[in-house]
C-alpha cells in the first residue's frame, strides 16, 4: 500500500491520506542495536469524528470500537513498532486501522 493511496473499506468508509498523520518514533521491537538509532515504529493519528469519507455511522461506530485507542476528541491512535522498517510499521498501522473501521 502507498503512503498516498486512500483506504476503501466500502462505500460509506473511505479513508484518506490527508486524515492521516503519521510520527515516527524509536521502536522496543526487533532490530538489535538497529532500534536505539533509528525511529522505525509509527504513531498513526486518525481523526475519526471530523473524517469526512465516514458516514455518521462508521463514525460512531469506530470510535467506540477503537476504545482506549480513541481519545475524547474522538482521535483514534494506533501505534505499530513489531517490523524492522518504517515501511513495514506504516502499512501495518493502517491496515489495523481499516480493520477497526
Amino acid at each position: 500500500m502507498n503512503a498516498d493511496d486512500k483506504i476503501i473499506i466500502a462505500d460509506d468508509a473511505v479513508i484518506h491520506p490527508d486524515d492521516l498523520h503519521e510520527d515516527f518514533i524509536r521502536s522496543s521491537g526487533p532490530g538489535g542495536q538497529n532500534v536505539n538509532k533509528v525511529a522505525t515504529a509509527v504513531q498513526l493519528r486518525f481523526d475519526a469524528a471530523n473524517a469526512p469519507g465516514l458516514s455518521e455511522r462508521v463514525r460512531e461506530r469506530t470510535i467506540k470500537l477503537a476504545g482506549q485507542r480513541a481519545t475524547k476528541d474522538g482521535v483514534i491512535v494506533i501505534e505499530a513498532g513489531r517490523f524492522r522498517t518504517q515501511e513495514q510499521n506504516r502499512a501495518d498501522a493502517r491496515a489495523r486501522l481499516a480493520e477497526l473501521v
